[in-house]
């Protein structure tokens, strides 16, 4: 009896993974990582961004800066330079 090696095909990851400011204008996504460090990881934690808490981009501004988040219950406006650290995965309307 002869063994057939099969391949097993490359599943890229699924997730759709990415930073919290190009979530687009409704969607909702769950934060994975922070990738910044000290006082500035210390404040997104402060305003309720820990990882698996579910954000939603509500508001961008004309000029594209500050843009109005969602965040467990409270609408909090931040820079692009704050949010440039924040992983979220993209959630469809059934993980909800």
């Amino acid at each position: 009896m002869e063994l057939v090696s099969k391949s097993i095909p490359f599943v890229e990851n699924e997730k759709k993974e990415v930073l919290l400011h190009n979530l687009p204008v409704g969607k909702k996504g769950r934060v994975r990582k922070l990738l910044n460090s000290g006082q500035k990881r210390r404040r997104l934690l402060d305003l309720g961004l820990i990882p698996n808490s579910i954000v939603k981009t509500e508001l961008i501004s004309p000029l594209g800066n500050p843009i109005a988040y969602n965040i467990r219950g409270s609408v909090i406006a931040l820079r692009k330079e704050e949010t440039r650290n924040v992983v979220v995965e993209i959630i469809d309307k059934g993980e909800s």
